[in-house]
């Protein structure tokens, strides 16, 4: 895990974490762990208020997002978490260039829900390709308790 805190000519306190993942189904319930004790350690050390209901929805999006790069793309991955002002920006990058997309509501289908409950819980989701796969970026707001 690597935790900083940086100040940029006036700017607001940016503090983050990131995790390497290989191809080692677990990092999931690890990944779930390091965004929850960084979001006590933003709380308590920075007092920037966190909810309980967010740290709950942050860990579902963390726990969405690492699985889909685990099931979909070959190669190693990488969970970084950042703080921007009130909003937590979780990023995930993998190696599978190709986007995801939604599936059309239907009650009747058993699982491929990942994306759809991302959506839901983030105040933005973006995905940006690049010259190794992709990066999804979902944006949370810290201290409210729905998105």
């Amino acid at each position: 895990m690597n935790e900083s805190r940086r100040e940029k000519g006036g700017a607001a306190c940016l503090l983050e974490t990131s995790l390497a993942l290989d191809s080692n189904g677990s990092r999931v319930a690890e990944a779930r762990h390091l965004a929850a004790a960084f979001l006590a350690r933003v709380r308590e050390d920075h007092g920037i208020p966190v909810v309980t209901a967010t740290v709950e929805i942050v860990q579902l999006v963390v726990s969405e997002l690492v699985t889909n790069a685990r099931k979909y793309a070959p190669g190693p991955a990488r969970l970084h978490l950042r703080i921007k002002g009130a909003v937590l920006q979780v990023e995930l990058w993998d190696s599978n260039p190709v986007a995801p997309a939604a599936k059309t509501p239907d009650p009747q289908r058993i699982g491929q829900h990942g994306l759809e409950i991302v959506t839901a819980l983030a105040q933005t989701l973006t995905v940006d390709q690049t010259p190794l796969g992709k990066r999804i970026t979902a944006n949370i707001a810290l201290s409210t308790t729905s998105a």
